[in-house]
Formats: C-alpha cells, structure tokens, sequence
C-alpha cells in the first residue's frame, strides 16, 4: 500500500494493525476450537472488506490496461477481454494469452489461484466473421465448450 499508494505514517500503521494479529476459532455446539492466528485475508462482512479488495487488485488492473485490454471483477472472478477486428483476430489472441500468462505471476506472487480448469475464452463474432477466429493453442485459455444461447444487447 505504501508503494501502490503512497500511504504511509498513521494511515499505514492503521491498516497494519486492523490486518495483523488477528486469531480465528471454530465452535459447533458446545465445541471450540482453540484460536489460531489469521495470516492472510480481510475480516468477512467488514466495512474495509470491499475498500481492500480494490486496493489489493488494483495492480492485477494496471496490468490487464498493459496489454491494451479490459478487465471486470467481481469478488473471485476476473474477466479480461478485448476487441478486434476479424483479420487482427490472431493478435488479440497473443495478446489475451500473454496477458493471462502475466495474471497468472501476478496470482502466485499475491496468493490467489488461476485455476485453469475455469479459464476460458468466448469468441463473438458475425456469421462472416467467425472462419477467421484462430484455433486457441493456449495452456492458459482454452474454448469455451458449446452452451444455450447468449443474450447479449448492443448499446
């Protein structure tokens, strides 16, 4: 936070004291288990909560803008996406897999997961347009699998 956002003296040292020494416990019935100190993570349904997670992402952002792509999240899910022109198709590919490739690092250096089994790409296209969409041959992004039709409204 000092770094992304130059937050430093007593605003820092509060947010170093609201994550850090923190205990959690379990209790079923009459049962407890004993406190366990929480390394990681905000306090569920905390006002902060929400404030964190933009903070905490924003760099995944900035790094998804790199790529000259959009992103949208939503609590644990990310979205990247782009636009292209059908012949630009290929490229937009390099681009979306580099990108996912990146997110990834990012996730193993700030401890979320990629899971891959979830990641997938959607290409939308006109009836013209869609023999030009290349094949993905991505370890990162794979086809999304046939589903019921898409309702989608142009704005």
């Amino acid at each position: 936070m000092e770094i992304s956002y130059g937050l430093k003296g007593t605003l820092l040292s509060w947010f170093w004291s609201y994550l850090t020494g923190r205990k959690q416990f379990v209790q079923f019935n009459n049962a407890r288990s004993l406190p366990t100190l929480v390394l990681f993570g905000v306090p569920q349904g905390s006002v902060l909560g929400p404030i964190l997670f933009l903070l905490y992402t924003a760099d995944l952002l900035r790094l998804v803008e790199q790529y000259h792509l959009y992103s949208h999240l939503y609590a644990d899910d990310t979205q990247i996406y782009g636009f292209s022109t059908p012949s630009a198709a290929l490229e937009l590919q390099n681009r979306v897999s580099a990108c996912v490739a990146d997110v990834n690092l990012w996730m193993c250096s700030n401890r979320p997961q990629l899971n891959p089994a979830k990641t997938e790409i959607l290409w939308f296209s006109s009836s013209r347009g869609q023999f030009q969409i290349p094949q993905v041959p991505s370890a990162w992004v794979r086809p999304l699998l046939p589903r019921p039709p898409l309702f989608v409204m142009w704005m």
